[in-house]
């Protein structure tokens, strides 16, 4: 099955996405990695207001077979998160670059995202996986 990638979003090796909205960056996780997991059931987000690091583990996604950590792709203040995927973590399923995202940060430095692949290199890293797998 492919995974839908937004043309519009950077990503990280990690499978989540960063997408700038203004002057702040909305996150989530990626389609391949939601599909990977299967049905969440449990979404942990940061406390707003927390300054994070590039890399950091920031919040976690649970399904029935596995938890994974999600890692903030760049380094700032987290501004929002998203109440609804805790109520709902399906929506993450259902729509992961869309209502199922996670929370978004304000970038210390705004031009760190350009340094994260764009849509065409995530989906040849995604090749490059499965091939190995």
């Amino acid at each position: 099955m492919t995974s839908k990638i937004d043309p519009s979003a950077r990503y990280l090796k990690t499978h989540e996405w960063a997408r700038l909205d203004g002057d702040e960056v909305v996150c989530g996780i990626t389609d391949h990695a939601q599909q990977a997991m299967n049905d969440l059931v449990y979404v942990e987000l940061p406390q707003e207001g927390r300054a994070v690091k590039a890399g950091e583990a920031v919040a976690v996604v649970e399904s029935v077979k596995s938890a994974s950590d999600v890692y903030a792709p760049i380094s700032g203040t987290i501004t929002a998160v998203n109440r609804e995927v805790e109520r709902s973590p399906e929506l993450v399923n259902k729509d992961p670059y869309g209502a199922g995202w996670l929370f978004r940060i304000k970038p210390d430095d705004p031009s760190a995202l350009g340094a994260l692949m764009d849509a065409s290199a995530y989906a040849a890293f995604l090749q490059e996986e499965e091939a190995h797998h």
